[in-house]
C-alpha cells in the first residue's frame, strides 16, 4: 500500500494568521515546527496500518517548509515548486492506493481559518460546475482521474465539513475551532498528533484504488477583487471574461483544468500591485 499525503499549512495545528505561515517571519519557523508534527503523525498511523511506503508531497507556498529531519525515518518527501500537478504531484504516476489532505483550510469566499483558494487574496471564488471550490474539491476532482480516494484530510473545523462534500467515505480531524478567519480554538500539538495518528490508522482501511473517474467536462470560473486581474487573466488561452471580475473556461478532464487554474493564478498573482492589489 502507497500513500501520497498532501501536505499545506494553513490547516495545521495552531496556525491561525498570516506570519504563521509566511515562510521568513519568527512565527512561520515557529509553525514549521506544529506542521511537520501532523505530518509525521499522519505518516505514524498509515505505518501503523501497515503501508509499505508514504510520499510527502510538500503543497504551501514556497514548497519548502516541512523539516525533514523530524520526519520518520521510513518517509520520503517531495519539497520546491514548479510541480505539474502541483498540490497532488505524484498521484499520476499509477502506484498510489490513497491520499491524505493533511493542513488543508476553507476555499476562498467561505468561512474559515485563512481561507482561500490558491493566492492568500485576489481571488474571492472559485466555482466548478456552479459548485464553490475549495483546494480540497479541485485536488480531489484531480485525483479521481487516477483512481485515488481521499481517505483522510485535517484542518480546521470547516474543513472537516467541507471534505464532507468532496469526500465523505474520508476520515476527518479537526485540530482547531474556527473563530474568524484570522482565529481559532487551538488543541496542543501532543493532542493532535494523536488524533491524527489514529485517524490515519483507520483510514489506511479506504485506500483503495478503483477505476478513473471521468467526470468532465468542467467549467471553472474564477472571482477576483479587482477588475484589471480578470483582464490579466484572458492572457491564458480558453480563459474568457464573464463578468466585471470574474473569468471562466471549460477543461474536459480536471487535469487540464487544474493546470489551467495553475496558469491563471501565476498570471494574476504577477499583475497585482502593491498597496492597490
Amino acid at each position: 500500500m502507497k500513500i501520497l499525503i498532501s501536505a499545506d499549512m494553513e490547516g495545521a495545528t495552531g496556525v491561525t494568521w498570516p506570519a504563521d505561515v509566511l515562510p521568513g517571519t519568527p512565527q512561520w519557523e515557529r509553525c514549521r515546527t506544529m506542521f511537520t508534527s501532523d505530518v509525521n503523525a499522519a505518516v505514524l498511523g498509515f505505518y501503523d496500518a501497515g503501508a509499505d511506503q508514504v510520499l510527502v508531497n510538500e503543497a504551501h507556498w514556497t514548497m519548502r517548509n516541512l523539516l525533514l529531519e523530524r520526519l520518520d525515518a521510513r518517509v520520503e518527501m517531495l519539497t520546491g515548486r514548479h510541480k505539474s500537478l502541483s498540490m497532488v504531484e505524484g498521484v499520476q504516476h499509477g502506484d498510489v492506493d490513497g491520499i491524505a489532505f493533511v493542513g488543508y483550510h476553507t476555499g476562498a469566499g467561505a468561512e474559515g481559518v485563512l481561507a482561500h483558494t490558491y493566492l492568500a487574496n485576489s481571488i474571492t471564488g472559485v466555482w466548478i460546475n456552479g459548485t464553490r471550490a475549495s483546494e480540497g474539491l479541485l485536488n480531489a476532482h484531480v485525483v479521481a482521474e487516477y483512481g485515488v480516494p481521499v481517505v483522510l484530510v485535517t484542518g480546521d473545523d470547516l474543513t472537516c465539513v467541507d471534505a464532507a462534500g468532496y469526500a465523505p467515505d474520508a476520515v476527518t480531524v479537526a485540530v482547531k475551532n474556527h473563530v474568524s478567519r484570522y482565529a481559532a480554538v487551538c488543541r496542543t500539538p501532543a493532542r493532535t498528533a494523536a488524533d491524527i495518528r489514529a485517524a490515519a490508522k483507520e483510514a489506511a482501511a479506504l485506500a483503495v484504488r478503483h477505476e478513473p473517474v471521468r467526470g468532465g467536462p468542467f467549467t471553472v470560473e474564477v472571482e477576483f477583487d479587482a477588475e484589471h486581474l480578470s483582464m490579466a487573466a484572458t492572457v491564458v488561452p480558453g480563459v474568457e471574461r464573464c463578468g466585471e471580475r470574474r473569468v471562466g473556461y471549460t477543461s474536459g478532464t480536471m487535469y487540464e483544468g487544474i493546470r489551467t487554474f495553475k496558469a491563471v493564478t501565476t498570471i494574476v498573482s504577477a499583475a497585482v500591485e502593491e498597496q492597490y492589489g
